[in-house]
């Protein structure tokens, strides 16, 4: 099982959203701990090191670190506003 982490910004986004969207977005963070590589709506990102993860019409960008067991929250925002 992998290892979560948040920046601070994603963390912020999370906060602020309302909160039975947030818990939808948190259960399914949990369940991309279990196999980051291998779930369903998960794309690897063409410009940035990272992968891309769709909830809804929520988009969450994280990088992976598979020496040390952790996936890094880069950033959760809509459809429109996280690739710009």
């Amino acid at each position: 099982m992998y290892k979560i982490t948040f920046s601070k910004n994603a963390d912020k986004v999370l906060r602020r959203m309302p909160r039975n969207l947030a818990l939808k977005i948190a259960k399914k963070i949990k369940e991309l701990a279990n196999d980051p590589h291998g779930m369903r709506n998960v794309k690897r990102l063409t410009n940035h090191p990272g992968y891309r993860f769709r909830v809804g019409d929520w988009r969450i960008v994280y990088t992976v670190n598979d020496n040390e067991f952790f996936v890094h929250v880069i950033n959760v925002k809509t459809r429109g506003e996280v690739y710009k």
